[in-house]
């Protein structure tokens, strides 16, 4: 790019041209300039210097561009409008949009929300591209630098005001087991549940949400040597759940992808365990005028509202 070249060039010529070329008389294009017909005419003028040739002639009526002039205007619409677009934005068509987005979120939220998201993204911008990140830390300061587009996770004390945080639903943690599980008759205490080895599943920044910590009594109870599994994929938990008395606590809406967890059932925690995982959405500030991302946000909280915000366990009712 001959950056000299363009800086000689004054860009309301080119406005000028496109609307010689509409009006195709002079009178009328400097009422829609809103100048002087003589500053018009000065200004055709200085266009037939700048592209060496007359652009127009006169006829009876109005004049009539040349051949160049002509060829100019099969490009000068798109520039004007590239233009127009770059300063004042423009109306986002997902057809015709490809990128790809990076969005932060666990595997519970992934197994629940992205079958249906997929499909209705694919449906309306089949060229936008969705890259989901199951575990990163420090997400803000990502989202921040732009690494992330969007999280999805458990609320956090506190957020800066840079960030936009949008509620997407409460769910009361669950014990999730299999069907056949002994949990699954009787009252559920942690004093039983210490009797049985426990699932840690890895959720990134797990550390910064405000969650009440309500196991003390089943840490008490729990046989120092009893056996443990941590994983950081949540298909492979269900796959030992559903063979073996393990049990892990969760989410109950991730019973809602039945393909994944066929075989396995949500008890509530023990009584005066009551408290929510809140979920949020979380964006930065940098995306605020991103027309794409803008859409995206609302499609994403379209989907999941859909869903329903609010997950009920078994013996529970809807917060």
């Amino acid at each position: 790019m001959d950056i000299k070249e363009l800086a000689r060039i004054d860009f309301n010529l080119l406005l000028a041209l496109q609307v010689l070329l509409e009006e195709r008389s002079v009178s009328k294009a400097a009422q829609r300039l809103n100048i002087t017909q003589p500053a018009m005419s000065k200004t055709l003028s200085r266009l037939r210097v700048t592209f060496d040739d007359p652009l127009f002639t006169r006829s009876s009526r109005s004049i009539q561009p040349t051949p160049r002039a002509l060829e100019l205007a099969q490009d000068l619409q798109d520039i004007l409008g590239g233009i127009s677009r770059l300063v004042g934005g423009n109306e986002f068509d997902p057809k015709g949009f490809a990128g790809e987005f990076t969005i932060a979120l666990s595997e519970y939220i992934g197994a629940t929300l992205l079958p249906t998201l997929v499909q209705a993204l694919h449906r309306q911008a089949p060229r936008l591209s969705i890259r989901t990140i199951t575990r990163v830390e420090n997400q803000l300061e990502h989202l921040a630098s732009g690494q992330l587009d969007f999280a999805i996770h458990i609320r956090r004390g506190h957020y800066g005001q840079e960030f936009t945080v949008e509620p997407l639903g409460s769910s009361p943690p669950a014990i999730l087991v299999r069907e056949q599980h002994p949990l699954t008759q009787g009252e559920i205490t942690w004093e039983r549940l210490a009797k049985y080895p426990l699932i840690n599943l890895y959720i990134s920044d797990l550390d910064k949400a405000e969650i009440a910590q309500t196991t003390e009594t089943y840490l008490r109870a729990r046989d120092p040597d009893q056996a443990e599994f941590e994983t950081s994929h949540l298909l492979t938990a269900l796959e030992v759940l559903k063979n073996t008395d393990y049990f892990l606590r969760g989410p109950e809406f991730v019973t809602r992808n039945r393909a994944a967890t066929d075989g396995i059932v949500a008890l509530p925690l023990p009584t005066g365990s009551e408290y929510s995982l809140d979920y949020v959405m979380v964006r930065h500030a940098r995306t605020a005028n991103s027309a794409v991302h803008n859409w995206l946000w609302q499609e994403i909280l379209t989907v999941i509202k859909g869903q329903s915000s609010r997950i009920r366990v078994p013996g529970q009712s809807a917060a």
